[in-house]
């Protein structure tokens, strides 16, 4: 493993961890906002479907 990451450059391993954090961040809060805008409003925040 070691050997792996002395071949990348710092900056390309540092980057890949921003973008392993905030790639599923953004997508989650994207999902709750359309979930927000678009469920009807008979759905309850506390119902289970």
């Amino acid at each position: 493993m070691q050997k792996l990451l002395g071949t990348l450059p710092p900056y390309l391993t540092l980057t890949g961890v921003v973008l392993s954090f905030l790639i599923p961040y953004l997508l989650f809060k994207i999902n709750g906002k359309l979930h927000k805008l678009g469920d009807p409003p008979w759905k309850g925040k506390g119902k289970k479907t």
